[in-house]
């Protein structure tokens, strides 16, 4: 698989994990207290970094860092935005 698809498709599922820890909690455990979802969060996170990393550190091998960015930017409105869409506004 070429660089540039390996570095999207882990950007692309570090972002799913990003807009869970950073968004879902708000909806899905908001009766819990804080700490718990903040234990979530970090937990989640945690799954986004194991992605992100490799994925920049591939990435780096054929884009600069502003490249990168770029990339990371667009996918992460790419994940974002259906995510508002269908899961935020489902009751």
């Amino acid at each position: 698989m070429p660089v540039i698809f390996k570095t999207i498709l882990l950007l692309t599922i570090s972002n799913v994990f990003m807009t869970f820890a950073w968004y879902a909690h708000l909806k899905n455990i908001n009766n819990k207290p804080w700490i718990i979802a903040a234990l979530v969060s970090w937990g989640v996170a945690l799954l986004e970094y194991l992605f992100q990393a490799p994925a920049n550190r591939i990435g780096f091998t054929v884009m600069s860092l502003a490249q990168l960015k770029m990339l990371q930017e667009v996918i992460t409105l790419s994940v974002f935005v259906p995510f508002a869409v269908f899961i935020c506004n489902s009751q």
